[in-house]
This record gives structure tokens, C-alpha cells and sequence, in this order.
């Protein structure tokens, strides 16, 4: 599988660093109470986070980079000066009431 890097190196050494910290604090916390099951998964997000910091690539980054553009709205509907309740087609009532009053 091909990738490319989507996080910038200071974020990766961050990454590097918070998850060898809470690695030693897990494997630490699990040697005195081996049988709490917490200590293990924060043992797997941090060895997770330590492997996205040496690939410097990170699958929920690129997930949302991904969706960014099925998700995005398009900006060209809303026009200028109609109002935004008109162009939904909702207060049509209310704005023309309010518009006559000005007038």
C-alpha cells in the first residue's frame, strides 16, 4: 500500500513523544494490577500513536481529508442580498410582511 505523509514532523515528534510517555505509564500501571483491561488499551493507542509518528501518517487524518470533499457543501447556492430563509423556502411569509413594514 502506498502512502503519503499527511502529518508535518513537529506533529509526528509530538506524537512520538506523548506515546512513549503513556506507553512507560501503562506498562508501569500494569505491573503493579495486571488484571485491569485499561491499562492494556492505553498500551495499544500509544504504541499506535508511536507508529503514526515514525510513518508520519495517520489513517484518521487521511479519513477526514477523504470525506472532506464528499461532505462539503456548495457555497455558490446562497446569493447575495436574498435572504437565507427565502432561499430555503421557508418565512417567505414573514419577510414579505417584514419588507412592507419598511417600506
Amino acid at each position: 500500500m502506498k502512502y503519503k505523509t499527511n502529518i508535518s514532523i513537529p506533529n509526528a515528534l509530538l506524537r512520538i513523544t506523548c506515546g512513549f510517555t503513556l506507553l512507560a505509564w501503562s506498562i508501569s500501571k500494569m505491573s503493579r494490577k495486571p488484571w485491569k483491561e485499561s491499562y492494556l488499551v492505553v498500551a495499544m493507542l500509544s504504541s499506535m500513536k508511536i507508529g503514526e509518528g515514525i510513518l508520519r501518517f495517520c489513517p484518521f487524518v487521511a479519513l477526514y481529508e477523504k470525506c472532506q470533499g464528499t461532505l462539503s457543501w456548495d457555497h455558490n447556492i446562497i446569493k447575495k442580498g436574498v435572504p437565507l430563509l427565502a432561499q430555503m423556502g421557508m418565512g417567505n411569509v414573514l419577510i414579505s410582511d417584514h419588507e412592507k413594514t419598511e417600506s
